[in-house]
């Protein structure tokens, strides 16, 4: 018998590529997928490329039924207010917004400008990165979301973490450059394509809101998010400038690339001498799970260049959220997330 799933908020792009997976996946059935303002239309009418997939309707939340995982695809600021309420429709929960990815109210405060109304919540939810929290995520009850430039700026700098090869005395400064479906569904000004299209046009310079996951996860405070658009749909680029401890050498961060490499299924080490996709690039990313991780070394002053590429709807949302899934299940933790990607694109 499959595992039953419902979507709540299924009419945005998050919720389009979950629905994408989970429509796909061995294990599961997709029982409702709901949106208020797309009520009774045909999912397939809002996500195209579902057509003749399935024959799944929108429907309305008030009459979502009780399945054994609810994934939550709501606009940041919703999840807080009702998780009473969803904690009753099912046993197992994963929330793709912010509202319960940073452990302590006052720093949800702080980076999001409103006290949160369910504070009790957050410390009963595991931040859903498997590279960080896989044994946690296997005994799971409920998950968050991951900010997708947190998930880039988190893995850009996992293997000098977990190696102990960076200085955290020194700042970090990390440049992320996104794509337009970062915007989400409904957009804004700067999202409409007369404004948006053949621009690199820097938005954040610092201050964005998921650097407070940098800061929690990889237990650095000297660190800053500048947020870039680009003219690229999915992806993003996560290119970090920061110090390593003295003596660090090529040959350590070798090791501790391949280290973490060899640990997740997702992560892959992108540094080639030749060729042209000889650093992580989002492109050849689009639509698979897959982070590519890159780094250059200055080995005369400790310089490093710490790189990851990912697409942004996928292994920093939709598709990690499957995965966390997938281990708190006991499900092989790539099942459903096996597409490779394409090549040209």
């Amino acid at each position: 018998m499959k595992t039953t799933v419902s979507i709540l908020g299924g009419s945005g792009y998050g919720g389009g590529e979950l629905l994408r997976l989970l429509l796909a996946h061995p294990c599961v059935e997709v029982k409702q997928v709901t949106s208020r303002s797309h009520l009774g239309e045909y999912v397939y009418q809002v996500h195209p490329n579902l057509r003749k997939r399935t024959q799944l309707k929108f429907s309305d939340p008030a009459v979502l039924e009780p399945v054994d995982i609810l994934f939550l695809a709501q606009p940041h600021g919703q999840a807080q207010h009702h998780i009473e309420e969803y904690t009753q429709l099912s046993p197992k929960i994963i929330d793709l917004s912010a509202d319960f990815r940073l452990k302590d109210p006052e720093v949800y405060e702080q980076w999001y400008g409103e006290k949160h109304s369910a504070p009790k919540w957050l410390s009963k939810f595991v931040y859903g990165l498997p590279e960080l929290h896989r044994v946690e995520l296997a005994t799971a009850t409920y998950v968050s979301g991951v900010g997708c430039n947190a998930t880039a700026s988190n893995l850009a700098l996992l293997p000098l973490i977990k190696a102990d090869l960076l200085d955290t005395s020194s700042p970090i400064y990390i440049e992320i450059k996104v794509g337009s479906s970062e915007s989400g569904a409904e957009g804004n000004v700067g999202s409409h394509h007369a404004e948006r299209a053949n621009v690199i046009r820097t938005f954040s310079a610092f201050g964005h809101r998921h650097t407070a996951e940098v800061i929690q996860e990889m237990g650095v405070d000297n660190v800053s998010l500048t947020m870039t658009a680009v003219d690229l749909v999915r992806g993003a680029l996560a290119t970090a400038h920061a110090r390593v401890k003295q003596g660090a050498s090529n040959k350590d961060l070798w090791k501790a690339y391949r280290a973490v490499a060899n640990e997740n299924p997702f992560l892959r080490v992108a540094k080639e001498q030749r060729g042209i996709y000889r650093v992580p690039e989002p492109k050849i990313l689009a639509g698979t799970n897959y982070a590519d991780l890159g780094f250059e070394l200055d080995e005369s002053n400790g310089h490093v260049v710490a790189m990851c590429a990912i697409d942004n709807l996928m292994k920093g949302a939709s598709g990690s959220a499957v995965q966390c899934m997938n281990l708190m299940m006991g499900w092989d933790e790539t099942l459903g997330l096996e597409f490779i990607g394409l090549h040209p694109i």
